[in-house]
């Protein structure tokens, strides 16, 4: 019988699922990721999880896992880059986790997972069998990425970063980001920075971006940090609607449950700037909620989306 087994490797959990056959979830299991234990922590992490997964349906490992990843694996070298988890970079963990694992691994982006698996069993289900072939899958949370899935397959691009809009300036001598550069989309549109900008604009207070969202109509400083996220959102991925023209958008993480991105304002920023003139296809939240990325990584070892 087959099985499907994914991993996902996120910031603060990793998550692994088993879906069957008929690519049905077996079983869900989360553990934290305790990055702030460094790369081989991470590694021991990821097997842990592995065998509570293989103990937990009384099966050995598969002679594949897929696992999703934040950041690209680089051609050339095989060492990880680009990921908001930083200790990663640097470290070829593609190899790391078969020594580890002990079994053969596919890696790829966990943005090019989610939108694997929201595209063929999620939120672009419908649209894409109807005989749309272009979804990108965009991720708005700690860290800003995106994946491009064409039919059923991932587009990975000649360097291996096709999708990455969260890296093209948005501010001109911005804030700083941790790829070097400044004003990089994550600096303004990532969870953290929002809430970063709301702390300089409230005069010193904190709050969660949940929080943010939910105050916007008595507090003016979480009514700016919204707009902020509308304008600046419109603005950068008009972007890459101009340069991929895909048929759906399926936003995830956590910024993307602020609803002001699903409203007729944030249509109108993003018409802004598009080539088009109009914005004529949808964008939507996850079906999948935030097992998508998982779901996705146990994808890769199933083909072609079969």
């Amino acid at each position: 019988m087959a099985q499907y087994w994914g991993i996902d490797i996120g910031g603060t959990k990793i998550e692994g699922t088993v879906l069957d056959e008929k690519k049905a979830p077996l079983l869900r299991l989360r553990i934290p990721t305790e990055a702030s234990g460094g790369y081989d922590h991470i590694l021991s992490r990821v097997d842990k999880l592995v065998h509570m997964m293989a103990a937990e349906i009384d099966s050995p490992l598969p002679d594949n896992i897929g696992i999703g990843s934040p950041g690209r694996l680089d051609s050339e070298t095989g060492l990880l880059k680009n990921s908001n988890t930083v200790c990663l970079n640097g470290n070829p963990l593609h190899s790391d986790l078969q020594e580890q694992l002990k079994t053969g691994v596919t890696l790829d982006n966990d943005a090019n997972c989610f939108t694997l698996a929201e595209s063929l069993f999620g939120a672009g289900r419908e649209i894409m069998r109807q005989g749309a072939d272009v979804a990108f899958g965009i991720i708005l949370g700690t860290g800003v990425g995106g994946g491009i899935v064409c039919g059923d397959r991932v587009i990975h691009g000649a360097h291996g970063i096709a999708g990455e809009w969260g890296h093209n300036e948005l501010l001109p001598d911005g804030d700083r980001c941790y790829c070097g550069r400044r004003g990089c989309v994550e600096t303004v549109l990532s969870g953290p920075s929002l809430e970063r900008f709301y702390t300089i604009r409230s005069g010193g207070m904190w709050k969660s971006l949940k929080e943010i969202a939910a105050t916007t109509g008595t507090d003016r400083a979480a009514a700016e940090t919204i707009e902020r996220l509308v304008s600046g959102f419109g603005n950068a991925i008009a972007q890459v609607i101009n340069i991929l023209d895909p048929h759906i958008m399926i936003i995830g993480g956590g910024v993307g449950n602020v609803e002001e991105l699903y409203s007729p304002v944030a249509k109108s920023e993003i018409e802004k700037h598009l080539f088009n003139g109009s914005l004529d296809i949808p964008v939507v939240r996850p079906a999948l909620g935030d097992s998508a990325g998982v779901v996705g990584a146990a994808l890769l070892t199933a083909g072609k989306g079969e």
